[in-house]
C-alpha cells in the first residue's frame, strides 16, 4: 500500500528510486535484439515470419491484413464504440490542426530569394502492441497528427492474437484514421522490418508507438537508420493538491496510472496531512473493486508515495525537478499553475480534468516524455511528422555584395576551397 512521508529531505531517496526505474538497456536484451535486427536485415520477411511464429503465434492468419478484413472489422464493430472513437478523433484532430506549420519565402531589393519548405515525411511506421496491451487510443494519437502533417503513407505493425487473428479494435481504429497498411508482426523484428524494409513491408522514415523492452531497445539501436518518436519509460503521474482537493478523486487518479504496470509511478504531493490520510483510505476502499488490483497494489507500494510539503511552492519545486509525464493540479485557482509547473509532459488543471481525459478525448496527445525527459522533450505532435528544408537564390549583384565577408570568414577558418568557390565568380563579375 502507498506510504506517506514528510518533505524534509527524506523524500529525495524515494525520488531517486523512482528515477532508476528506466535504467540502462539490459545487456542480455540488447544482445538478443541485435541478433534479431541483423537477421531481419539479412533475411527480411522470412526472418520476421519465423520470429512471429516463435514469439506470438505459430499459425498467423495473415501477414498483411487484407483491406476487406479491416473493412469487415469496422462494419461489424460495436456502433457505440465507433461513435465514441469518432468523437475522440474529432477532438484530437481539432487540437492538432492548430499545430500545422507553413513554409515561407522572403526577398529583398537585390533580388535575393530565401525560403523554407515544410513537408510531411514520406512513410511512417506505427507500432501498436497486441494482446492485453492493445489500445486503439494509441492508434488515434499517433495516426491523426501524422495524417495532418501530410505523411504520404502510414504502415502499421501489430502482433497477432494467440489464435493468429488481428485485434479487431485495433483494426477499427486504423480504419477510422486512414492507416494505409497493416502487417501482423511485432517485437524487435517488426521494428527492424520497418527500419530496413523487406519485400513486403515498406522502409519508413520514422517509427512511432509504444512497445515492450524489446521494442524500445530495437528503436534505440536503430535510431539513425530511422527516426523514432522517443524511448518511452514506465508511465507516471504526479498529483499536486492543496486542502481543497477531494480525496476520492485523488485516489482514483493515482490508481488510473498505477494500473498500467507494476513499475508505473503514482505520487501525490499535498500541503495537507488530512488529505494524505483520507486519500490513503480511499485508495484502500476503491482498489477492492478494480480489475488490476494486484498491479495497482504493487505499483503503489514500491513506486507510489504521498509527500506532505509545507507549501504549495515546495510542491511545485518537486514537480519541476521530477518533470513528470502527467501532472494534475487540484487546488484553488488551478489555472495559475500553468506558469508555475513548466517541466511536464501534460498538465491537468482542476478537479474535473483527470488524466484519463487526456488519454482518450480532450485533444492533446497522450504520447508524452517520461522519466524526467519532459525537461527537454515535447509530446508527440504534428511537428514530429514533418521535415523542413531551405532554399536560396542570389543574383550576381547580391553575391558580389556579400563576397568579401564570405571570403574573409572562410579564409579565417582556413577553408580556402570555400573561399575559392566565391572568388572564381567574383573575379569574373568584377572584370565586367
Amino acid at each position: 500500500m502507498i506510504g506517506t512521508i514528510k518533505a524534509d529531505g527524506s523524500e529525495k531517496a524515494f525520488l531517486k528510486e523512482v528515477e532508476k526505474r528506466s535504467g540502462e538497456i539490459n545487456a542480455d536484451v540488447e544482445k538478443t535484439v541485435r541478433a534479431i535486427i541483423a537477421d531481419v536485415k539479412e533475411n527480411g520477411d522470412k526472418a520476421v515470419k519465423q520470429y512471429t511464429a516463435k514469439f506470438d503465434c505459430p499459425d498467423v492468419k495473415y501477414y498483411r491484413v487484407p483491406q476487406e478484413v479491416i473493412q469487415d472489422a469496422l462494419t461489424e464493430a460495436d456502433r457505440e464504440l465507433v461513435e465514441s472513437l469518432l468523437n475522440c478523433i474529432e477532438k484530437i484532430t481539432a487540437f492538432h490542426e492548430r499545430q500545422k506549420q507553413n513554409g515561407y519565402m522572403m526577398t529583398d531589393e537585390t533580388g535575393v530569394i530565401l525560403g523554407q519548405r515544410v513537408r510531411g515525411l514520406d512513410k511512417v511506421g506505427l507500432y501498436v502492441p497486441g494482446g492485453t496491451a492493445a489500445y486503439p487510443s494509441s492508434v488515434l494519437m499517433n495516426a491523426i497528427p501524422a495524417k495532418i502533417a501530410g505523411v504520404g503513407e502510414i504502415v502499421m505493425v501489430t502482433p497477432p492474437l494467440k489464435d493468429g487473428t488481428p485485434n479487431k479494435d485495433i483494426l477499427v481504429a486504423a480504419a477510422l484514421c486512414g492507416v494505409d497498411s497493416i502487417f501482423m508482426c511485432g517485437g524487435a523484428q517488426a521494428v527492424a522490418a520497418l527500419a530496413y524494409g523487406t519485400e513486403e513491408i515498406p522502409k519508413v522514415s520514422k517509427i512511432v508507438g509504444p512497445g515492450n523492452i524489446f521494442v524500445a531497445t530495437a528503436k534505440k539501436l536503430l535510431y539513425g537508420t530511422v527516426d523514432i518518436d522517443m524511448i518511452a519509460g514506465p508511465s507516471e503521474i504526479l498529483v499536486v493538491a492543496d486542502d481543497t482537493a477531494n480525496p476520492k478523486y485523488l485516489a482514483a487518479d493515482l490508481m488510473s496510472q498505477a494500473e498500467h504496470d507494476k513499475i508505473a509511478s503514482a505520487i501525490l504531493i499535498t500541503t495537507s496531512g488530512r488529505i494524505a490520510e483520507e486519500t490513503t483510505k480511499e485508495i484502500e476502499r476503491q482498489m477492492q473493486t478494480l480489475e488490476r488490483k494486484e498491479i495497482i497494489d504493487y505499483s503503489l507500494t514500491n513506486y507510489g508515495k504521498i509527500i506532505v510539503t509545507d507549501s504549495i511552492s515546495d510542491a511545485c519545486d518537486i514537480a519541476n525537478a521530477l518533470a513528470p509525464e502527467h501532472c494534475e493540479v487540484v487546488a484553488r485557482n488551478p489555472l495559475e499553475f500553468i506558469g508555475r509547473i513548466v517541466n511536464v509532459g501534460s498538465l491537468f488543471l482542476g478537479e474535473y480534468a483527470p488524466e484519463p481525459l487526456g488519454d482518450y478525448y480532450a485533444g492533446p496527445n497522450h504520447v508524452l516524455p517520461t522519466s524526467g525527459t519532459a525537461r527537454f522533450f515535447s509530446p508527440l505532435s504534428v511537428d514530429s511528422f514533418i521535415k523542413k528544408s531551405s532554399y536560396i537564390y542570389y543574383t550576381a549583384d547580391a553575391l558580389n555584395s556579400a563576397a568579401d565577408d564570405i571570403i574573409r570568414v572562410a579564409e579565417r577558418e582556413r577553408l580556402t576551397a570555400h573561399a575559392n568557390s566565391i572568388k572564381v565568380r567574383i573575379e569574373d563579375l568584377r572584370k565586367n
